[in-house]
């Protein structure tokens, strides 16, 4: 299990520098990123997982529910996750996680 949990850690990291050099993300798609990833080990690593906007713009600090949705379309875009909306508040939209690259 201690292994698992280091292989996901370094992937996070290895994730994490990657889009620092990303020069199309902003801190906000890096605050979401992060977010996703405290849902992510809530859910036992499990993917895909459930997420709701409320949560993930709490996590993250995102005020604005445009800012939300433009992130998490962008980090589709770009490969990071992939994302699958599902238009019911109490079910979530479901993350599959990580994309590997």
């Amino acid at each position: 299990m201690q292994k698992e949990l280091n292989n996901q850690l370094a992937g996070y990291s290895k994730q994490i520098r990657r889009m620092a050099k990303d020069q199309r993300l902003l801190a906000s798609h890096i605050s979401l990123y992060t977010a996703m990833f405290v849902c992510w080990q809530q859910n036992g690593y499990a993917s895909p997982f459930a997420v709701t906007r409320k949560c993930l713009m709490a996590f993250s600090k995102i005020a604005s529910v445009a800012t939300y949705h433009k992130c998490i379309k962008e980090l589709d875009e770009f490969g990071y996750i992939r994302y699958q909306p599902s238009f019911n508040p109490k079910l979530g939209s479901l993350i599959y996680w990580p994309v590997t690259v």
